[in-house]
């Protein structure tokens, strides 16, 4: 029997293997079929086919930020463009994985030049796939030779997981299938990047004196610190120091959130008043792996000055800034100073969490509290919170969520597994949580619990037919008010006032959808939940699902505003 040849694209996916990527994400293609086919009998490796682009790159990322490198592989042009925007959300969100395409070879380029021929899924420039993922990765390339290709994979895979964003690779339309010597079995690492040794003490000893002079200091973490791996480090400052703390909302889950130094996630003014009271007050922050964006404007504004911040990007002091510090560096040199000081661990405890709060509404509208009682956002979450609480399941699901008004409302909820809430909150995309949903189980392991908006839905819901193929148990509640409710809030907050003379935008009014006839068509179970009742109901049936999605309608009425959007919707 002939050996198989060894080709550039069993290289890249001998390296993922060892890199623990079990599944690669893909959207087929004439170009890029030498990869897909070596994909398709790789030993070690699944392929996830996936309805759209959208869906197989959303899945990429969840699948990178659980474990902690992804692949999706989509084709030239038509396919890659369509993907841009999940890959942007990762490069921001710092999810790493690898963009697999492939581009027209060498002989369409002989005809391009000699015919003027502009060939399928091109702009009539050969390289402008590479050249707009540049602005979306860390790391691009186009082979079109496979001499020196293991070289320039290694480099675009170390990059990766390095800087934990995304990379792109394509080759030309034959390289993929081209033969290539195999890799080593030593597998790669990131790189490894060490402080300026004078920088490094400067920023610590200045760190230093601003702390110990704080009277009420507060560590505040982010997802940088998740994402390099340094959550077990959080963890010994938060001992060493006795600091309560707060995470980001993408930061959110960094740890374990059953410790009694965690005050709850801050979300600026979505935040549950005692976490804001307790955000005010302090008056140093130790911010580490923050990513600071405009939904905490109040807090920068207010408190930079506070700040002894770490990250992937900057090391500042206050108003001190220091180049060549490393997050993972400083981290460890103010520990080890923690350690050495007479008066730490603080002794302080986070006040037992609230329950959730009911939703405002405006002229107190009585259908909220008739019987039986409505399910509201607010409702949602403090029962199916309290029925995974009871039921042991916190530490069996990862939540996803895209940008929507159950987001902000998530923020509230306490007591999750570290890792397990997923979030488009920087980059704030509609529609992230459905696609991602696929990604976050294989990834982690564990039952994606996704909450989505209807509109969002509406975005990728043939991402439900991924599920179904793949035969996850994953459970996509679909909060259905038929609006954009999150984009009302900031175009005219008085629409959810009661009364016809109230209305909503008509851009913001969503289409009425038969969500159980649509759940059957792609293969799901559908459940259609009013009431508190009917909701607790479905949940316990949930338990018995184990290999069909399951998506259920939550009916909630037009014009609950949950709190949390109220006050964000006011801020001036």
């Amino acid at each position: 029997m002939q050996k198989k040849t060894f080709t550039v694209a069993d290289y890249l996916l001998t390296r993922l293997k060892q890199l623990n990527v079990t599944e690669v994400f893909q959207i087929p293609g004439d170009y890029v079929k030498h990869f897909t086919q070596a994909l398709e009998y790789f030993d070690g490796i699944e392929t996830i086919g996936c309805v759209n682009e959208l869906d197989a790159a959303y899945a990429a990322d969840a699948y990178g930020r659980t474990r902690g490198l992804a692949a999706v592989s989509l084709q030239y042009g038509v396919s890659t463009f369509s993907a841009l925007n999940a890959i942007a959300g990762a490069y921001v969100e710092r999810s790493p994985m690898v963009v697999i395409s492939a581009a027209p070879g060498s002989d369409a380029r002989q005809i391009t030049n000699m015919y003027n021929v502009l060939y399928h899924h091109s702009t009539g420039n050969l390289d402008a796939d590479r050249a707009v993922f540049e602005h979306v990765t860390v790391a691009a390339e186009t082979l079109s030779t496979s001499v020196g290709a293991p070289e320039k994979i290694d480099n675009l895979l170390i990059a990766a997981i390095t800087h934990k964003r995304p990379v792109y690779i394509a080759c030309y339309k034959e390289v993929w299938g081209d033969p290539c010597p195999r890799p080593s079995s030593k597998v790669l690492q990131p790189l490894s990047i060490k402080s300026e040794p004078l920088a490094l003490e400067n920023a610590v000893e200045q760190a230093w004196t601003q702390i110990t002079a704080a009277k009420n200091p507060m560590i505040f973490a982010g997802v940088e610190v998740l994402r390099y791996g340094l959550s077990g480090l959080l963890q010994q400052l938060i001992d060493a120091s006795g600091f309560l703390y707060t995470t980001t909302t993408l930061g959110k889950t960094v740890l374990d959130e059953k410790g009694d130094k965690f005050i709850g996630t801050y979300s600026d003014a979505a935040s549950i008043p005692n976490v804001i009271e307790l955000v005010t007050q302090a008056d140093c922050f130790l911010t580490l792996g923050t990513i600071i964006t405009d939904d905490y404007l109040v807090f920068i504004e207010s408190k930079y000055g506070d700040m002894v911040l770490a990250t992937s990007d900057e090391t500042r002091v206050g108003y001190f800034t220091y180049e060549g510090v490393t997050m993972k560096d400083f981290m460890e040199a103010l520990l080890q100073r923690f350690k050495k000081t007479k008066g730490y661990p603080l002794a302080t405890v986070a006040p037992p969490p609230p329950p959730y709060p009911e939703p405002w509404v405006s002229n107190s509208d009585p259908k909220f509290n008739a019987e039986p009682q409505l399910i509201t956002y607010n409702r949602f979450f403090q029962h199916s919170m309290k029925f995974l609480a009871d039921n042991q399941m916190l530490d069996e699901i990862v939540m996803t969520f895209g940008v929507s008004s159950s987001l902000y409302v998530a923020t509230n909820a306490y007591g999750l597994s570290q890792n397990s809430f997923l979030g488009s909150a920087a980059w704030q995309c509609i529609g992230f949580e459905t696609g991602a949903a696929s990604g976050a189980q294989l990834g982690s392991g564990k039952r994606a619990w996704t909450v989505a908006g209807d509109g969002g839905f509406m975005m990728v819901c043939q991402s439900l037919s991924t599920l179904a193929r793949n035969k996850l148990n994953a459970v996509i509640f679909v909060i259905s008010n038929q609006v954009y409710a999150i984009e009302q809030v900031y175009v005219d907050l008085t629409s959810f006032q009661p009364g016809p003379e109230h209305k909503f935008d008509a851009f913001d009014i969503l289409p009425k959808w038969d969500y159980m006839a649509l759940a059957q068509a792609f293969g799901a179970r559908g459940y259609r939940v009013e009431t508190v009742k009917e909701l607790k109901s479905v949940l316990n049936k949930l338990k018995r699902i184990t290999n069909q999605p399951t998506l259920v309608e939550v009916v909630i009425p037009q014009k609950d505003l949950p709190l949390q959007m109220y006050r964000l919707g006011i801020e001036p």
